[in-house]
């Protein structure tokens, strides 16, 4: 088989580092290498965990990705494989709660077809499956499967807290909050909690530091989301502090950071410290990626104001993940055109994303390789620009959930290739990891099925 020496712009592209630097990468170091929204982000065990809607599908509101759940060792190399709640598989899935435990079990409450559903595991890995009732979405209201009753126009976002004594609440759309009884799934009673900003809000978030408690909510949507907070030193159910100073997070034009929008605040285990994350709407409707910036707070326990970027924070644990094999190049059998991002009601939102090839070894998660529309045999290639030994392969593909089917090929001179990896059978996970255990110069990725586009391809000896 014969390695293409020169290929055209739309045909084919070979660009290096220094070349890349000269293409902007507006969406900088995503969480995950996905596209994800409404994350509940949280640690268990030594593990960080992202439960979080999947977007992507190109259909707005109307659908969504399966459920998955991306876990990670350090927070850096994140991963899922298959769904972790396989009923809803084929629902429209969005915006999950935190894990949280109860009884002996794993409790997580997200919105199925824009209704509220309790849903229990032996593992916060799953399967999960609804707490009551038969393991099957009814609609329309069905009182023996939901959580909240239907006519309660706030019935989505769920957001689960439970408290030093035991006591569990739940928090979700237009501020509306609740006790669980120990069942985990009967409403005690039901309150709205009032707030300083009152237009229409979603995405509660609420947590507990220092002995205070602090309830975040959200105000406005897409390209004007925002984030707002008010406090308690009482209990969960106020009375509330009305802080002078109540922004949490907003569209910020310095750093490029659009529209951050529904997500959750966590804590490492046996830290102080706090991280925020939310989405970020750059590139419109259900196209939405995660971040993660630190959260701080001043000597009086308020929250301040959030410094938004793009950059990620990094690893939070220090874990042996292996030596990474270097990348000369990358060269792809065709490249998508760029896709300029049109703003809603800002506009100053304005961006253009570009599909180079090198950007699937840059590890952001933000930036990704596509295939030109057409291009019926797909395929990426790395130079190492020396014969090297790989121990392995990881490649996170576009749309993961999908699932993918691919050829992986190891070539030592770029003529003469071999197999080494790859699987014929389509399957849903993140990153494919492959054990080559072998030396090469070239290697490359066929995608037999699929979305072709690659969001990062990491090697390590």
């Amino acid at each position: 088989m014969k390695r293409r020496k020169t290929l055209s712009l739309l045909l084919g592209v070979s660009l290096s580092a220094a070349a890349v630097a000269q293409v902007t990468n507006p969406f900088g170091h995503a969480l995950v290498p996905d596209m994800t929204a409404d994350a509940s982000v949280q640690e268990i065990d030594g593990t960080f965990y992202c439960y979080a809607t999947t977007d992507g599908y190109g259909r707005g509101l109307e659908t969504s990705g399966p459920p998955v759940v991306w876990k990670s060792p350090d927070f850096v190399h994140w991963s899922f494989s298959g769904t972790y709640f396989p009923s809803a598989s084929k629902q429209k899935y969005w915006a999950p709660s935190k894990v949280v435990q109860a009884n002996g079990k794993y409790y997580i409450y997200p919105t199925v077809n824009g209704y509220m559903y309790p849903a229990v595991a032996d593992s916060p890995d799953g399967p999960f499956r609804l707490a009551r009732g038969k393991d099957e979405f009814r609609l329309p209201y069905s009182q023996g499967s939901t959580l909240l009753q239907t006519e309660d126009p706030g019935g989505i976002d769920a957001e689960v807290f439970i408290d030093d004594d035991g006591q569990a609440y739940v928090f979700w759309g237009r501020r509306h909050v609740a006790r669980l009884k120990p069942d985990m799934v009967t409403l005690d009673s039901v309150h709205t909690i009032a707030t300083p900003q009152t237009a229409y809000s979603e995405g509660p978030i609420f947590f507990k530091r220092k002995g205070i408690y602090y309830y975040l909510y959200t105000i406005g949507g897409d390209e004007c989301y925002q984030y707002y907070y008010i406090m308690s030193r009482v209990s969960p159910m106020g009375p509330f502090e009305f802080p002078e100073q109540d922004l949490v997070s907003t569209t910020d034009y310095t750093t490029g950071v659009f529209g951050p929008g529904h997500g959750s605040v966590f804590s490492p285990e046996g830290t102080d410290d706090y991280y925020f994350v939310y989405l970020e709407f750059g590139r419109r409707s259900t196209n939405r990626q995660t971040y993660v910036n630190r959260m701080e707070f001043n000597e009086d326990g308020t929250i301040r104001p959030v410094r938004l970027s793009l950059n990620g924070v990094g690893a939070l644990k220090r874990v042996d993940y292996g030596t990474p094999v270097p990348v000369s190049s990358v060269e792809a059998s065709s490249v998508a055109g760029p896709l300029f991002v049109k703003p809603m009601k800002d506009t100053l939102c304005r961006r253009t994303e570009y599909f180079v090839p090198a950007f699937a070894t840059d590890g952001a998660n933000g930036s990704r390789w596509m295939a030109a529309e057409g291009d019926v045999k797909p395929s990426l290639t790395l130079d190492l620009g020396k014969a090297r030994r790989i121990g392995r392969s990881e490649i996170a593909f576009v749309r993961p959930t999908a699932g993918h089917a691919y050829v992986l090929e190891g070539s030592k001179d770029g003529t003469d290739w071999e197999i080494c990896g790859g699987h014929d059978d389509v399957q849903a996970r993140s990153p494919h990891v492959d054990r080559i255990g072998e030396a090469y110069r070239y290697l490359r990725v066929r995608i037999l099925e699929g979305i072709a586009g690659v969001w990062e391809w990491n090697l390590y000896e």
